[in-house]
């Protein structure tokens, strides 16, 4: 077993530079670390081009047989700890991760969707993680994000999708307000969180809506509150529902449907935050 000891080996570089979204867009990569996440990868079939394990996992024999299984199908890459610290984006890592090819999916919208669920400028990598993965649970195969949007594939946003990132197609609209124009042009309602309401979500049929989930401390922004069918404030954080098919998921479902009004010092109504 050759094990790469130099931080400028080519290949080390290369992983280096995916930290960076301009890389990522540039070489159509992404970089998933921990044995949970390449597990999962394997399991959706991924394009993994790569899997750099740090000696002192392999020492410790910490993955399961079955999936070191899978692993040794791949192409495997093995490396001193003091070269895997310096590619590893986290604080306690387990010595293993993998570069991994986006997908080739349709930038198109799939109109045969029951909800459309549509980000408009989310910026935590922790909310929009945990919208990932409640967009999963939900059976729902799609996700539209503005250009305004965090990076989906930052680390910190795919570690915190749990591998919802390999199941669910994420369509980066460059234009929100037209996208959102040809979903009610294709018999959607568009749903937005606002504070100027006292809607529930109770009384909220999602059916063939377009729900719109604003930045966390300035909301939806003005030019799509111009559009919206209907506008809801959602109280004490309930402003979706969905019937989970993984009961394992409540914590990020609650987590997910909390929204607090936030104290505005300014004299604005249109703000609001998820709370951990």
């Amino acid at each position: 077993m050759q094990v790469i000891t130099s931080k400028d080996n080519e290949l080390i570089k290369s992983i280096k530079k995916l930290k960076e979204k301009k890389y990522r867009d540039a070489y159509g990569k992404f970089v998933i670390e921990g044995i949970k996440l390449i597990g999962e990868a394997i399991q959706e079939n991924a394009d993994i081009e790569c899997i750099v394990i740090c000696e002192d996992c392999m020492k410790e024999n910490c993955i399961d047989k079955k999936l070191m299984y899978e692993i040794a199908k791949k192409n495997c890459v093995y490396v001193n700890s003091k070269v895997f610290n310096t590619i590893t984006d986290v604080s306690n890592p387990q010595g293993i991760l993998a570069v991994v090819k986006r997908a080739d999916t349709s930038e198109k919208i799939n109109y045969d969707e029951d909800a459309i669920i549509v980000l408009d400028g989310i910026q935590d990598p922790g909310n929009l993680g945990t919208i990932l993965r409640t967009v999963d649970s939900a059976n729902l195969k799609q996700i539209v994000i503005s250009k305004e949007t965090a990076d989906v594939f930052n680390s910190k946003v795919v570690r915190s999708t749990m591998g919802a990132i390999f199941r669910v197609n994420v369509v980066r609209s460059d234009d929100l307000v037209h996208d959102l124009i040809e979903m009610k042009n294709n018999g959607f309602k568009v749903v937005v969180t606002s504070l100027d309401t006292n809607d529930s979500v109770y009384d909220v049929n999602y059916m063939k809506k377009v729900i719109v989930i604003g930045n966390e401390a300035n909301g939806v922004s003005k030019e799509v509150q111009e559009i919206y069918d209907t506008t809801h404030t959602y109280h004490d954080g309930k402003w979706i529902m969905f019937e989970p098919t993984d009961t394992s998921l409540f914590n990020d479902f609650i987590r997910l449907l909390r929204i607090k009004r936030k104290p505005n010092r300014k004299g604005s109504n249109d703000k609001f935050q998820f709370i951990e």
